[in-house]
């Protein structure tokens, strides 16, 4: 259970505050949510308190975890020659986990893969949210400028892309 005020990530939206909680009638149901404020676009999210569980909210990482996640996107890309399609469904599924390791390792290969041979349009709008998940939760881990980490991230990516 988690308590107002928390910051958590929410898997494929990124990481947000639980600013409060409601009570809602759905189909004749009242179910409690979570109402999550997330810091990059000013969006709302409500997730249903008895589903978080299966869903996998989870508390945002600490100011340690950040250096280790950097040093993923720090990492050599894994190259994966197969279809853009196939690579589209491993890279989701790592995505869909909420792990900010996996997202970090999405992040990395996409990133590089871009640099190398171009992305398919559906690629590029992954990596486009794969960043925002990871801007979004090192943000509120940190209390830095969202604008400042993705300066930092493009930084670490684009010099390892160039000893590659």
């Amino acid at each position: 259970m988690f308590n107002l005020g928390d910051k958590v990530v929410y898997p494929m939206h990124g990481a947000g505050v639980i600013e409060t909680m409601e009570s809602k009638e759905i189909l004749g149901e009242i179910k409690n949510y979570y109402v999550l404020k997330m810091p990059i676009g000013e969006m709302k999210l409500m997730i249903p308190v008895d589903n978080v569980n299966n869903i996998g909210l989870r508390n945002i990482i600490d100011k340690q975890t950040v250096e280790e996640v950097y040093n993923v996107l720090k990492q050599k890309a894994e190259i994966n020659d197969s279809n853009w399609n196939k690579r589209y469904r491993d890279n989701m599924t790592k995505m869909k986990t909420g792990d900010i390791f996996e997202v970090a390792q999405v992040v990395r290969d996409l990133t590089y893969r871009d640099k190398e041979k171009g992305l398919s349009t559906g690629e590029k709008k992954m990596l486009v949210s794969a960043k925002q998940m990871l801007v979004s939760e090192i943000t509120l881990s940190t209390g830095m400028d969202s604008e400042e980490i993705q300066d930092y991230m493009d930084e670490i990516i684009n010099l390892d892309a160039l000893e590659q």
